[in-house]
């Protein structure tokens, strides 16, 4: 596989909705990605089995939780947390203004990646996604 560097600008457009995601750069092992995330765009408990994924709020205020809705970290502008694979995991927007948060993830090439849902998916995941979420 050639490799090659990728060059990108972080952009915030407008958006209908309550949750978006902007990728900014992917290999066979590493992704990178913004999510913007308003008012009700929480999303359900689940893992991932073979990513590990970096989480830097950029702007406004996130809340992580665990299994059990246990508040796992509370985090505002340039905090944030490490979830690894097979962690079970769910997050909000935690201020009025919406939630910039950047995702860096890497895959594990000896494991299968796929999402887990361990509670049902909220109704704007099922809207965007069916069942595939």
């Amino acid at each position: 596989m050639e490799k090659e560097v990728q060059v990108f600008k972080c952009e915030n457009p407008e958006f209908d909705g309550v949750k978006k995601s902007i990728q900014l750069c992917k290999s066979d092992i590493l992704r990178g990605l913004i999510q913007v995330v308003k008012k009700g765009g929480e999303n359900n408990l689940h893992a991932h089995t073979g990513d590990d994924a970096l989480w830097l709020v950029l702007s406004g205020a996130v809340k992580f939780y665990g299994e059990g809705d246990k508040l796992i970290a509370e985090l505002k502008r340039h905090e944030g947390i490490m979830i690894p694979r097979g962690f079970m995991y769910w997050f909000e927007s935690a201020s009025e203004e919406p939630l910039e948060i950047l995702r860096v993830s890497a895959r594990d090439q000896n494991t299968e990646n796929k999402r887990v849902n361990y509670t049902p998916l909220k109704p704007w995941q099922v809207d965007r996604y069916g069942d595939r979420a």
